[in-house]
């Protein structure tokens, strides 16, 4: 197994990798500045030197999947940019220009920042947000980076240096206390960013809090992390590696369940003894892995690389869990399949593998009302439809509720589809409006002079 010292590579010096000017010509590493200028852009040497096949390049998944390329941006977007390259125009004046493409890129989809983010004694906690009823989010301020940064990630906002757009907090006494008040929360997923950029000590400030008895209603601490595959070394010979795993297991101990949710968007990420090492080492915490990925066009789509990816992480004791759909915000237009073919990719992949790896959900969209899965398309009534159903949803009562849209060979997003049977809406939409309603009026009434 190899060591590495680790060290990151973004804009101000990913030129100094030996394989960009063998591989990529002065045009294509152009395109990486104009991109990179707007989208964040990070990786590491672990991922150039193990992970990347530079033969391949530039269509190599993990490379696509890590440096930006030039259609990530709409041609209106990058001739911008690109012009205030040419122009060398200061970094403020370019700073600017990317501002204002980024606040076109839905920067926070899904009602994020308008629904999700609670309050408590007057308090907003920016850094927590509570969508569905029983599982809480939380942004620990100190782990709003990543080892390296996934292109398509829809958290992308936390990365770019504009603080309005970030999700973060530093107060754990108000993160348990919001827990403790809402006995209905029994799951907290620590994401960002990454949790697990964070050193053993400061994760130890988070969670051990939440595990002292206080907060009875607590079952389940999930991370949500992009470690295993972006840096294993995180759990086998980073300074504080055993340190983290001996947390882990004080966790366990303590009656919690501990579940990793695992990104890993290709088998390549797999494939290295780093990684099936950091994989075994977690396990024996008696922590559990869960997979999960987006499935993006010019990097995963096609039935064999889920199927391959699946069996791979089953046979490694992990646990397939979610197929996602990539998200409305920053480089969709690069990453989006329709809806039908990404249901066709899901089953053909399904019907490879055995039933211990068919505990994978999707595909499945995190939009506004909930997750939503697309289940297939049929013919009911003699008209061909689309047939979906909530995972889960702001109203818990939605969920598993099939319903029908009209078929639409081109649609990418819920936003797309349209009811079938001459209905004039769907059935959860007058519930959602009033949600909406009422949040607005909330809003308001917060701002009115008292």
């Amino acid at each position: 197994m190899k060591e590495y010292r680790y060290r990151t590579f973004g804009l101000h010096n990913y030129k100094k990798i030996p394989q960009i000017n063998e591989y990529l010509t002065e045009e294509q590493q152009f395109e990486i500045d104009v991109v990179g200028n707007v989208l964040p852009f990070k990786a590491n040497n672990y991922v150039v030197d193990e992970l990347i096949d530079w033969d391949n390049v530039p269509d190599d998944p993990i490379f696509t999947l890590t440096f930006p390329q030039k259609d990530m941006l709409s041609a209106a977007h990058f001739d911008k940019m690109a012009a205030a390259l040419r122009q060398d125009l200061s970094k403020p004046e370019r700073k600017e220009i990317a501002n204002e493409i980024r606040l076109e890129l839905n920067p926070h989809p899904a009602g994020q920042m308008e629904y999700n983010v609670p309050s408590i004694e007057g308090v907003k906690l920016t850094g927590i947000q509570h969508k569905y009823r029983e599982t809480m989010l939380f942004f620990p301020n100190h782990g709003q980076t990543c080892h390296a940064y996934c292109t398509f990630c829809f958290r992308w906002p936390q990365f770019v240096g504009m603080d309005e757009l970030k999700f973060a907090m530093r107060e754990t006494e108000l993160l348990v206390k919001y827990v403790d008040r809402h006995p209905e929360i029994t799951d907290i997923l620590f994401t960002g960013g990454d949790p697990l950029i964070m050193s053993s000590k400061r994760l130890e400030s988070y969670l051990l809090p939440l595990i002292d008895g206080q907060v009875g209603n607590l079952q389940t601490i999930r991370l949500g992390t992009k470690s295993l595959g972006y840096w294993p070394y995180r759990f086998i010979n980073d300074k504080d590696a055993d340190d983290t795993l001996r947390l882990f297991e004080k966790i366990v101990k303590a009656g919690k369940h501990l579940a990793f949710m695992a990104h890993f968007n290709h088998p390549a990420e797999m494939k290295t003894e780093a990684a099936k090492e950091a994989v075994r080492r977690i396990r024996n915490t008696g922590a559990e892995i869960r997979t999960q990925s987006p499935i993006m066009r010019n990097i995963n789509d096609d039935a064999d690389t889920w199927a391959t990816m699946w069996r791979d992480q089953v046979k490694h004791g992990m646990i397939p869990y979610y197929m996602f759909i990539a998200r409305d915000t920053g480089a969709q237009h690069y990453f989006a399949l329709p809806l039908e073919k990404i249901w066709h990719i899901f089953r053909d992949a399904y019907q490879q593998v055995s039933g211990v790896a068919r505990t994978v959900r999707g595909p499945s969209m995190s939009a506004e009302p909930g997750k939503v899965q697309m289940l297939g398309v049929s013919e009911v009534k003699g008209e061909k439809v689309m047939t979906l159903r909530f995972l889960q949803g702001r109203n818990p009562d939605w969920v598993h509720k099939p319903f029908f849209a009209k078929y639409n060979p081109d649609a990418i997003w819920l936003d797309d589809l349209e009811p079938a049977f001459g209905e004039e809406q769907f059935f959860f939409e007058e519930q959602y409006d009033q949600f909406k309603n009422r949040k607005a009026k909330a809003a308001t009434a917060s701002l009115e002079p008292a």
